[in-house]
C-alpha cells in the first residue's frame, strides 16, 4: 500500500460520522418502505422476531467481518479481496467476491433509484392536497396513473440520481459526512414526529398487538428466506456499501462496538417506522398485507381523511426520500472507489460515469411498470427480477462468502489485530457466529428454498 493510495482514499474525520454514514447506508427505504409490506405480507409479529434473529446471528456478525475485510485494505471492494487473498495465500477467485458486490450496489441502486423517485413525487403529490377527501379508488387510479407514465418516472428517477452524484462528487468529509449529518438527523425527528402521531389513533394499541404478538402458523419458509434476504437489504451487507465504508474507517475505533450500534438502530428506525405505519393502516380499515403498494395506495388514503393528514403526508414522504438518499450515496461509492483508485478516473469522472450506468440500467425497472409490463423472466418483471436477484441471491451469496473469507480463509492473528476486542471471549463468540452459525443459516435456508430440504 502506497502513501499515494492512502491520501487518495480518504478517511472519515470521527467515529460518529463513520456510525452517521453506516447507519444512513442501511437505513433506507428497506426500513421504512419495504420492512412494514414485507411484515404485513408474512404476519406480523413471528416475522419479526425472525427477523431480529436473523440481524443478531447473521446480520451482525457479517456487518463485523465485511467492515474489518475493508479497514485491514483500505481499499474499494475489489482491490479488498485482491490483497486480502494474497496476503491470506489463498486462491485469486475470491476477487470475484469484490466485483459482486460492486455489481450489487449498481443494480439495486438502479430500481431503488425508481422507487425514491416515487417517494420525491409522492411529497409535491401530498403538497399540492392530491390526497384530500380521496377514497381508496381514487387513490389507487393516482397511483395507477403515475407509474403508467414512463416520463414521470424517468423525470423523478433523474433527478433522484443527480442528487445522489452531486452529494457522491464532493467526496468523503465534504460530500458523504456534511450529507448525512443533516439527512440523518432529519429523519429521526420526521420519524418521531409520525410515531407521536401514530400514538393519537384509536388503533395504536391494535398496530403494537400486530406487530409484536406473534403467530407462527403464518410463517413459510419464503418468510425465512425473505427475512435473511431483507437482514443483509437493509444492513447493506454483501454490495461493497460496509467494506468501503469501512475502509474509510480510523484504526482507533472499534469495529464491534460500531457495528452493533449500527445495527441497533437500523432495527430501532424499522420497528418505529412500522409503528408510525400500522396503527394509521388498522385506523383507516386498511390491509396490513398491501405489498409494495401499502406506502403509495393505501397510506395516502388515511393521509387524505384524517385530521392534520396533509402535514403528515408531507412529513412521511420527505423521511422516506430523506432515507432512500443516504443509503443511495453508500450503494454507489463502491464503484466510485474503484474508477478512482483502480482505473485512475477523477472523482468527477468516476461519479459521472458510474451514475450514468445507473440511470440507463434504471430505465428497465422504470418501463417495468408501464411500457413494458408484459416483459417477464422467470414470471417476474425486470423490477421483481432484479430485486429478487439482488436482496435473495447475491446479497446472501455474498454475504457467506464474506463470513467463510473471515472465518475459515483469513488469518487469525490478522482479524484479531483489526478487531481488537476487548476479550478473548467476545471474539471467540464472533468467531463462532462467522465461521458456523452465519454461513450455516444461509446455506441451509438456500437448501430449503430450492426444496432439498
Amino acid at each position: 500500500m502506497t502513501d499515494t493510495k492512502k491520501s487518495e482514499h480518504g478517511a472519515w474525520s470521527s467515529r460518529i460520522a463513520f456510525i452517521l454514514a453506516a447507519t444512513g447506508s442501511a437505513v433506507g427505504l428497506g426500513n421504512i418502505w419495504k420492512f412494514p409490506y414485507i411484515t404485513g405480507e408474512n404476519g406480523g409479529g413471528a416475522f419479526v422476531i425472525v427477523y431480529i434473529f436473523c440481524v443478531l446471528l447473521i446480520g451482525i456478525p457479517i456487518m463485523i467481518a465485511e467492515t474489518m475485510l475493508g479497514r485491514r485494505s483500505q481499499r474499494n471492494p475489489v482491490e479488498t479481496m485482491d490483497l486480502l487473498t494474497e496476503e491470506a495465500g489463498a486462491d485469486k477467485n475470491w476477487h470475484y467476491l469484490g466485483w459482486m458486490g460492486v455489481i450489487a450496489g449498481l443494480i439495486i441502486l438502479s430500481y431503488y433509484s425508481v422507487i425514491a423517485g416515487w417517494a420525491s413525487a409522492y411529497v409535491l403529490k401530498a403538497f399540492t392536497g392530491s390526497f384530500f377527501d380521496a377514497d381508496g379508488v381514487a387513490i389507487k387510479k393516482i397511483f395507477d396513473d403515475f407509474v403508467a407514465s414512463p416520463m414521470q418516472l424517468i423525470f423523478w428517477h433523474s433527478l433522484f440520481m443527480v442528487t445522489t452524484m452531486l452529494i457522491v462528487v464532493r467526496g468523503i468529509n465534504k460530500g458523504l459526512e456534511k450529507a448525512v449529518q443533516f439527512l440523518m438527523p432529519t429523519l429521526f425527528v420526521l420519524l418521531l414526529l409520525l410515531v407521536a402521531y401514530a400514538m393519537t389513533t384509536k388503533s395504536y394499541n391494535q398496530g403494537l398487538y400486530f406487530l409484536f404478538v406473534p403467530d407462527f402458523s403464518k410463517l413459510t419458509s419464503d418468510s425465512v428466506l425473505s427475512a435473511m434476504g431483507h437482514a443483509f437489504f437493509t444492513l447493506s451487507l454483501g454490495m461493497g456499501a460496509i467494506m468501503v465504508y469501512g475502509s474509510y474507517l480510523p484504526k482507533n475505533i472499534s469495529i464491534a462496538k460500531t457495528a452493533i450500534l449500527i445495527a441497533g438502530a437500523d432495527t430501532v428506525v424499522a420497528l418505529l417506522a412500522s409503528i408510525a405505519i400500522f396503527p394509521i393502516v388498522f385506523a383507516n380499515n386498511l390491509e396490513a398485507d398491501s405489498g409494495p403498494g401499502l406506502i403509495f395506495q393505501t397510506l395516502p388514503v388515511a393521509f387524505g381523511t384524517m385530521t392534520g393528514g396533509w402535514l403528515m403526508g408531507i412529513l412521511f414522504f420527505v423521511m422516506l426520500t430523506t432515507a432512500a438518499l443516504t443509503s443511495s450515496i453508500s450503494l454507489i461509492e463502491p464503484a466510485v472507489a474503484w474508477l478512482v483508485e483502480s482505473k485512475g478516473f477523477s472523482r468527477q469522472k468516476a461519479c459521472v460515469w458510474s451514475g450514468l450506468t445507473v440511470w440507463l440500467l434504471g430505465l428497465g425497472t422504470a418501463f417495468s411498470f408501464n411500457s413494458w409490463s408484459e416483459v417477464k423472466f422467470f414470471d417476474r418483471s425486470i423490477f421483481q427480477l432484479l430485486d429478487y436477484l439482488t436482496a435473495n441471491l447475491m446479497l446472501p451469496i455474498g454475504g457467506f462468502c464474506i463470513a467463510i473469507f473471515a472465518g475459515w480463509i483469513m488469518k487469525q492473528q490478522h482479524s484479531e489485530e483489526e478487531l481488537d476486542m476487548p476479550n478473548a471471549e467476545s471474539y471467540q463468540l464472533w468467531k463462532i457466529l462467522i465461521s458456523y452459525v452465519a454461513p450455516a443459516a444461509v446455506f441451509f435456508v438456500f437448501l430449503h428454498v430450492i426444496g432439498v430440504l
